[in-house]
């Protein structure tokens, strides 16, 4: 009897230690399967993160390529009061009749200025009835001046004319050295002498550059046209039109001005490049 119960504690100690065996086992897989499951979400969780991460920054980067337009739009937006401020006092109000007795407008720039007189650039379509005899009176204006100008020359092909202002000294504008002086995509400004600060301005886009005429969606109105058409660092490019056509009709929406080295060819004399002095034209 003895025997038996010794053997049955025997057995029972044996079962025990081997339940015991296969719970430590059982438990050790489970530890492990949490350590594993732990580490891989670990791995998971910072891949997610690091997706993330990268996908914002891409985004942001797109964002901020997309908005560069129109960064770059206001920042030159900024630079109007500059650019007028700049311009505005070599810039002239135009004032005259039309061949119908009818008020006719423009603006006219300062190309040249010698310690005698100053040659101011305009549109010949504001001018026309003054280039036939007995024609009206050029006036121009500048803040509270307000001067009688005479007509000197003008290239109606290009719709440009040359006024002699009797007032010495005058600053000028400075002409775009670069060539091509605008691209296409350029922004690009005219300048009016009419305006409650002394001046107004206008902005538009370069379409199309050629030899013979700036395409712009800059709106030139009638007070803007024989004004200068400037680039952003406040150089002359052109010379603001409602008048000029070079392909020969006039195009809705957009406007030609003509190159300012064009006013070279004829109505200016600019040997070294840029005009010569009052004095030094020879009309």
């Amino acid at each position: 009897m003895t025997m038996l119960l010794l053997m049955a504690s025997l057995g029972a100690a044996f079962s025990g230690t081997v339940l015991y065996a296969y719970y430590e086992y059982r438990l050790n897989k489970n530890e492990q399967r949490v350590t594993n499951f732990i580490n891989t979400f670990d791995k998971q969780f910072k891949g997610a993160i690091n997706a993330i991460d990268t996908e914002r920054e891409d985004a942001k980067n797109q964002i901020k390529q997309q908005l560069e337009p129109l960064q770059k739009v206001a920042a030159e937006g900024t630079t109007l009061d500059t650019l007028l401020k700049n311009a505005s006092p070599s810039v002239w109000f135009v004032h005259t009749l039309d061949e119908n007795g009818q008020p006719s407008v423009g603006t006219a720039f300062v190309v040249a200025s010698d310690s005698n007189q100053t040659l101011l650039l305009t549109s010949f379509n504001t001018v026309r009835a003054a280039t036939h005899q007995p024609g009206p009176t050029v006036s121009v204006t500048r803040g509270s001046e307000d001067d009688k100008v005479q007509l000197w020359t003008w290239q109606e092909a290009k719709d440009l004319a040359l006024l002699i202002l009797q007032k010495p000294n005058q600053p000028r504008l400075n002409w775009s050295g670069d060539s091509p002086a605008v691209k296409t995509g350029d922004r690009v400004f005219a300048v009016s002498g009419l305006g409650a600060g002394g001046g107004s301005i206008t902005q538009g886009l370069v379409a199309d550059v050629s030899g013979t005429g700036i395409m712009s969606d800059t709106q030139i109105a009638p007070m803007f046209q024989g004004g200068p058409l400037i680039n952003s660092k406040g150089d002359v490019v052109g010379v603001a039109s409602r008048a000029y056509a070079p392909l020969g009709f006039p195009s809705d929406g957009v406007f030609f001005s003509v190159p300012i080295r064009s006013a070279c060819d004829q109505v200016l004399r600019c040997p070294s490049g840029t005009p010569n002095a009052p004095g030094q034209q020879g009309h």
